[in-house]
């Protein structure tokens, strides 16, 4: 602002010595976008494929209470059914030994305890099968994850079928054939960077694939597997091929990407693209991958996505990913079968203990159980219909409910950096039906001065350890406000859109 105001006065000064009457001028008019609903419109069905799925760190985090807790918060304003996580077999869980003679040895205790917390709480697993147990590696490399997974392929194939084939026969024999063949089971993670050590990793991941779906097919052909759950949405077209040129089972197909993956790694080449656009380029990539393929019908299951696959704080803990997620919902909507939020926790340990509550972690609970901006974000999405209006704003979902009333979404995502005063409000007009005069139409927010607990931790100073005292003000600080109700005047509701921002507009 100082320097604002400096580089304003030689202007100022002439001003004044020349006798021009300086007078503020107003500032252009705001742009409205007018909604106009219209109850004969068509609709299309809008199954919420945001929700149905969440991410979440490695399995051995499911023994925790902490855990547990956030799984049911979320669980509570979502209803979310599945839940996907690293680390199956890594040594931590105990699943894999091998006596002195070489033979394996089995132990499912904690895989009992990991599957028996989650369908306790009515969420069943997407089983992502990694990574290597030490003991069955076939070299000693290690991902740099602060828990030290093993990426590498099996010293020995039979021992890997042996272990897949124990494991499915184990939950089928505990949980019944009907429960199991309602899970989804994935083969790996990401093997197309380096959470794969195989070389040449795509020829060696699908003989890893092979092996695996015959290994579950033969405990039952009921069990639902796919892949290639890579990054950067990769392999999908090579996938498809493969497992059709092999006749290989594939129940659906999987993969990931994030925001800020880079063009040259998603598209191999290409402008660079912003961050609300990268996500569902990729998805519509996929997409297009599958219906031109031998098989156009497989389910689409996007395993990973967040804004960002960094820590950037101004990201995944700000107001910012409230708009971003209702834009990517917009964009992504009919291409995508299941999408899975990465991750719905910050129990969550990939960097290391968690050293603060606020570090640009992927959950949307922070450390402590505080709910961020996008927890809310996805609180208010959760009321949309499902059936949806197309309308030509690109700032607006537009739904109806079972029961006849219209959920809106409405939005203002503003670049990283401009926020609060630096970015600019989008006004909206949104025209009721005709016989709507006794509607009653209510609003609630998401932006940087709701919904959104930094304003009161930056207040608090920013601790790093929160004592319970404070954790219990942060937790509250973060609560949604009461909707508000807005004036219905000659039809019509006029709001304004804080940027960045996102209003759920509910007309009952």
């Amino acid at each position: 602002m100082l320097k604002k105001s400096k580089s304003l006065l030689p202007a100022l000064l002439f001003a004044s010595l020349v006798g021009v009457n300086c007078v503020a001028q107003p500032a252009p008019p705001a742009t409205i976008e007018t909604i106009q609903l219209d109850p004969n419109a068509p609709v299309t069905p809008f199954p919420h494929f945001w929700e149905k799925m969440f991410g979440s760190g490695r399995a051995i985090l499911a023994l925790r209470d902490s855990y547990r807790r956030d799984l049911e918060t979320v669980r509570g304003i979502t209803g979310f059914e599945y839940i996907r996580f690293h680390g199956i077999f890594d040594d931590d869980m105990g699943v894999y030994e091998e006596d002195a003679k070489g033979n394996p040895v089995y132990n499912f205790s904690y895989v009992d305890q990991v599957y028996d917390c989650l369908l306790a709480r009515h969420v069943r697993p997407f089983v992502e099968l990694g990574f290597m147990p030490k003991k069955l590696a076939a070299n000693p490399v290690l991902h740099p994850f602060w828990y030290r997974p093993s990426p590498s392929p099996p010293k020995d194939y039979a021992k890997w079928d042996g272990l897949i084939a124990a494991f499915a026969r184990h939950l089928v024999e505990r949980y019944g054939l009907e429960e199991v063949s309602q899970w989804y089971f994935e083969v790996w993670n990401e093997p197309n960077i380096d959470f794969w050590a195989g070389e040449p990793k795509q020829s060696t991941y699908f003989e890893l694939y092979d092996h695996t779906v015959r290994a579950l097919k033969a405990v039952s052909p009921r069990l639902r597997v796919g892949g290639p759950s890579t990054a950067q949405a990769a392999w999908v077209d090579a996938f498809i091929r493969h497992v059709t040129d092999a006749n290989v089972p594939a129940d659906f197909v999987s993969t990931h990407v994030y925001a800020n993956d880079s063009v040259k790694d998603v598209f191999g080449a290409g402008d660079p693209l912003p961050r609300d656009q990268m996500v569902c380029r990729a998805v519509k990539k996929v997409h297009e991958q599958i219906k031109a393929s031998a098989k156009p019908s497989l389910p689409l299951i996007w395993s990973e996505y967040n804004a960002s696959y960094k820590n950037e704080p101004e990201v995944t803990d700000a107001a910012f990913m409230a708009p971003w997620l209702a834009d990517t919902i917009d964009q992504c909507d009919g291409l995508v079968d299941v999408m899975s939020y990465w991750s719905f926790s910050d129990v969550f340990d990939e960097q290391g203990v968690v050293r603060q509550p606020f570090y640009g972690g992927f959950g949307l609970i922070a450390e402590g159980g505080i709910p961020k901006p996008a927890y809310n974000a996805f609180q208010l999405l959760h009321k949309l219909g499902n059936q949806r209006v197309r309308v030509a704003s690109q700032s607006a979902l537009v739904t109806k409910r079972e029961d006849g009333s219209w959920a809106i979404a409405l939005w203002d995502l503003a670049p990283l950096g401009a926020t609060g005063s630096r970015g600019q409000p989008k006004h909206f007009v949104v025209r009721l039906p005709a016989g709507s005069r006794n509607a009653r139409v209510f609003a609630s927010r998401v932006d940087e001065k709701n919904g959104n607990v930094l304003l009161a931790y930056e207040t608090m100073g920013s601790p790093r350890y929160p004592t319970e005292s404070q954790l219990r003000t942060l937790t509250q600080a973060a609560q949604l406000s009461p909707a508000e109700r807005l004036d219905v005047k000659d039809g019509s509701v006029a709001l304004e859109v804080s940027s960045p921002g996102l209003v759920l507009l509910e007309i009952r």
